[in-house]
């Protein structure tokens, strides 16, 4: 059994309450748009960094952001989201957060 991970013998239980407290809740998603003077390199670098993406999601989403115009590039509580928004920001890439749908 690994360290912090659940069994299969083992059930995690989420209360009403611990889904409030942890924002799991409201769900946002992390989009990133399309411009014409961030490398494909640069983008790549700031998903791994910022964002944990392995290098092939990473290229991955840099190619459908470049093709597409946007991505959304991760999806998780918006408290989780603001900081890795701002990062992506600070590094010179086009992002928002939006509501999941």
């Amino acid at each position: 059994m690994q360290y912090g991970h659940p069994s299969e013998e083992e059930e995690v239980v989420l209360l009403e309450e611990d889904l409030e407290d942890s924002g799991i809740g409201d769900l946002a998603q992390l989009i990133v748009y399309n411009d014409d003077y961030n490398t494909f390199d640069w983008v790549i670098k700031c998903f791994m960094e910022v964002l944990s993406h392995t290098l092939e999601q990473s290229e991955q989403l840099a190619l459908i952001i470049h093709t597409k115009g946007k991505a959304t590039v991760k999806t998780a509580p918006k408290s989780v989201l603001q900081p890795k928004k701002d990062a992506l920001v600070d590094r010179g890439l086009s992002a928002v957060i939006e509501d999941c749908a």
